[in-house]
């Protein structure tokens, strides 16, 4: 059975992620200085230091996490004297750029200025919208409860866990019929946009120009894309993937069971926190996980990780 890799999305962000690594292994420090290079801006600063709030605006979480991620999987790479190849890659959200670099289709650079470019968009969709956290009911039952509002379904992360996403206005008469549905919890998420709902297909003719622009070699491993939960192995089928991404929902559940059935039986997290590796402990209670976020980790992780195809 072999290893899935996983990229964590924007949520993930904390002030001094890749710092300890950054500081530890060469080539995590290398990642942050190629990342500062192609942007620009010292992104190594804003992940390191902060302040928070800087962090936290869209167009700068997503490169920062970007970074971060190769730096941690780098830093493994370098802990480890080189990896196994994993079965399949994926990553949530903005995740499925940093797998997109990990499995080889992305140059480094391009994918740091293509999310910064998507992060810019996003940042500046219609700021009329909004997201929410439903604890306590599965995907189909919320998709029910929000028939008749303009409120969709935007993450399908883990069963009895979802995200929405719509305009302000109508998110509290969702959340009513989402509470007489039998949700335990609503929480509202901090987000500037509706991201994953119809309000960002207005983002895509843009984005559609940046993609157009950017090279896309082939793929080393296999990507299981967040739109439609299958296995995608050419670099052709990428770009109108990454498109459409943006207003559709992440199929996070039936992602990682599709993962599951082409051979992962382990997935590993390469990122700031363990929030993807909790959702996939939810969804297969039985799978091994791990997490490479500093050094603790990464040293937990090492065996998991070095357990793909040599």
């Amino acid at each position: 059975m072999g290893v899935a890799w996983l990229f964590p999305g924007q949520g993930s962000q904390a002030v001094g992620m890749g710092k300890e690594l950054a500081r530890r292994y060469p080539r995590a420090t290398r990642v942050f200085e190629e990342a500062n290079d192609a942007l620009a801006i010292d992104l190594r600063a804003l992940c390191f230091e902060g302040p928070a709030e800087e962090l936290d605006r869209t167009a700068n979480t997503q490169p920062a996490l970007l970074a971060t991620s190769i730096a941690c999987l780098r830093a493994a790479e370098e802990a480890a004297d080189g990896l196994g190849a994993p079965r399949l890659v994926l990553g949530h959200s903005l995740g499925e750029f940093t797998a997109l670099v990990a499995a080889g289709v992305l140059a480094f650079a391009d994918a740091l200025r293509l999310v910064r470019t998507r992060g810019e968009l996003m940042q500046a969709a219609d700021p009329s919208g909004a997201m929410a956290a439903v604890i306590g009911l599965d995907a189909y039952v919320v998709a029910r409860a929000l028939v008749g509002t303009a409120v969709v379904v935007a993450n399908d992360n883990a069963p009895g866990q979802v995200v929405i996403s719509g305009p302000r206005f109508d998110l509290a008469r969702a959340s009513d019929a989402l509470k007489e549905a039998g949700a335990k919890r609503i929480v509202p998420l901090r987000t500037s946009a509706a991201f994953h709902s119809p309000a960002m297909r207005a983002v895509a003719p843009r984005l559609r120009q940046a993609i157009a622009v950017t090279t896309f070699n082939a793929l080393r491993y296999p990507l299981v894309a967040n739109v439609d939960a299958s296995v995608h192995e050419h670099a052709r089928e990428i770009p109108p993937l990454l498109e459409k991404q943006v207003w559709s929902p992440v199929q996070w559940v039936a992602s990682v069971r599709r993962a599951a059935g082409e051979g992962a039986s382990s997935f590993v997290e390469f990122g700031p926190g363990n929030v993807l590796t909790g959702l996939v402990k939810r969804i297969l209670p039985d799978a091994a996980t791990g997490n490479v976020a500093d050094e603790t980790t990464l040293r937990q992780a090492l065996p998991l990780i070095t357990g793909g195809e040599r």
